[in-house]
């Protein structure tokens, strides 16, 4: 540990009491490696401040002592965002203590909440009063608020209400001199220049700390109801969609799930089931709401897929009579990933293309995929509906000790070029950390790269956050 760092840890210990610097290796060990197990880093100590005077003053005392920190939430990033660096020369600053739900109002629909809150917390808190925060997702029981915003988390109801960056009506967070910046107010209107609050949104905590955020939240539900559909091929699930967009706005959740993906869940999760009886080569889950009791969505989507049978949108399809099985159904799409590990090592692209592009390019990308790396099976599932989809490519018959770390990364750039070349992008949702650094660089328009490195260089011209992520 460098000096700069004990006398860091010191200073923090003696202002703000012992659970301020937690430097037991044993319970900073848990904290070190990322959410799938790839990115491996060491840390002395992890910072816990309690609140964002804390966070400020740490930060303040960091940039003295040059001692580079970490930003770091429930730790869920899938490209190692939250992950410190391998040499040990940063510290981790958690934001877990500042976990509080600051205040929340159903008439204005608006809740404040510190960047430690959980995201299940936050449903909770909203549900009590009548409302919902509608971002959800697998983690939901881990990541936090902070880290949503620091990656413009996505989820499966973007197709209705966008992304995180759609959900934040303003930001408190600590920029890298240690001021604080105050924007919680939610002001609707307001041309003072440059919007701190979206440049952080999305940033990764390479321009400041996240600490609090005043979050849009909607009525909550009245009832939901949930189906599944099989369907030809993604252009019909594609067709489908936009033949429901035109019937109705009450369609929140739309996914794509091949057969392939569907084999997989059956085979290694247990106590999940086959939705319906015959064999789909694609299907969708479909989710539509009401928030009010003069709509039901269950006789809303059995018209809407009985339409679509009798057009030939659908092969076959059901609708979950019961909350139970509406759950069942979700829970085949959500435990697709952990199927793919239990199936073997696979490459995961979180990719985005235009909407109307999807279909051509996920069947063009597969076939691409599978001829240049024979025994491979490229499959991607997920949100149609706004042009993300996780495109993943398993090893199949090429499995070998290794094969992440070797053919592994040549079908990464093989999938970005494809990406790239159809005017998409490398990350749709879930970041570029310090996984996708490389590629961003190889691919990224050359001003866009430099304007990137000109924003971070003029907020943090000691390259002290979170380094080694997003941009050099």
């Amino acid at each position: 540990m460098s000096d700069a760092q004990s006398a860091l840890i010191d200073e923090v210990r003696a202002r703000f009491g012992p659970k301020s610097a937690v430097t037991d290796p044993t319970d900073i060990d848990p904290w070190l490696t990322d959410w799938r197990g790839r990115f491996h880093g060491r840390a002395r100590a992890i910072l816990s401040p309690a609140s964002t005077e804390e966070v400020a003053a740490i930060v303040k005392l960091a940039g003295a002592q040059r001692v580079p920190l970490v930003p770091q939430g429930g730790n869920t990033s899938m490209v190692g965002g939250a992950t410190p660096p391998g040499d040990g020369s940063a510290l981790i600053l958690s934001l877990r203590r500042m976990n509080r739900l600051r205040s929340i109002s159903a008439e204005h629909g608006v809740a404040i909440a510190e960047a430690g809150m959980i995201l299940a917390q936050l449903h909770e808190q909203a549900a009590a009063v009548g409302r919902r925060f509608p971002l959800t997702l697998g983690a939901r029981g881990s990541c936090t608020v902070g880290g949503l915003i620091s990656t413009n988390a996505g989820g499966t109801q973007v197709l209705r209400f966008g992304t995180m960056r759609s959900l934040v009506a303003g930001l408190e967070a600590v920029l890298p001199d240690g001021s604080i910046h105050s924007g919680l107010s939610g002001l609707k209107k307001d041309n003072r220049g440059y919007n701190l609050d979206q440049l952080l949104i999305g940033a990764e905590g390479t321009l400041g700390v996240v600490t609090a955020a005043a979050l849009r939240l909607v009525p909550a539900l009245y009832s939901r109801a949930v189906g599944w559909a099989g369907v030809r091929d993604p252009q019909s699930a594609l067709s489908l969609l936009r033949d429901f967009e035109a019937r109705t706005d009450r369609i929140e959740g739309f996914e794509l799930v091949p057969s392939d993906s569907l084999a997989l869940v059956l085979r290694h999760i247990p106590g999940t089931r086959k939705p319906l009886d015959g064999e789909h080569e694609w299907n969708v889950l479909i989710e539509a709401t009401s928030s009010a009791p003069d709509l039901d969505p269950v006789e809303l989507l059995q018209s809407l897929l009985a339409g679509a049978i009798e057009g030939r949108l659908v092969e076959d399809a059901m609708v979950a009579s019961s909350e139970a099985q509406a759950e069942a159904l979700w829970r085949i799409r959500d435990s697709i990933s952990e199927a793919e590990r239990a199936e073997g090592p696979s490459t995961a692209h979180d990719i985005s293309v235009a909407v109307a592009d999807m279909p051509r390019f996920l069947l063009e990308s597969k076939a691409a995929v599978e001829t240049a790396f024979p025994g491979t099976v490229a499959s991607a599932f997920g949100h149609l509906g706004d042009g993300n989809l996780h495109f993943h490519v398993r090893a199949g018959s090429r499995a070998k000790p290794g094969w992440n770390e070797s053919e592994g990364h040549e079908i990464e750039r093989f999938v970005d070029d494809l990406v790239t070349a159809a005017g998409g992008s490398i990350s749709a949702e879930h970041g570029i950390g310090q996984m996708k650094r490389g590629e961003l660089e190889r691919l990224a328009a050359p001003g866009d790269l430099a304007a990137l490195r000109a924003i971070k260089q003029a907020l943090d011209p000691q390259g002290l956050m979170n380094p080694g992520k997003l941009v050099g």
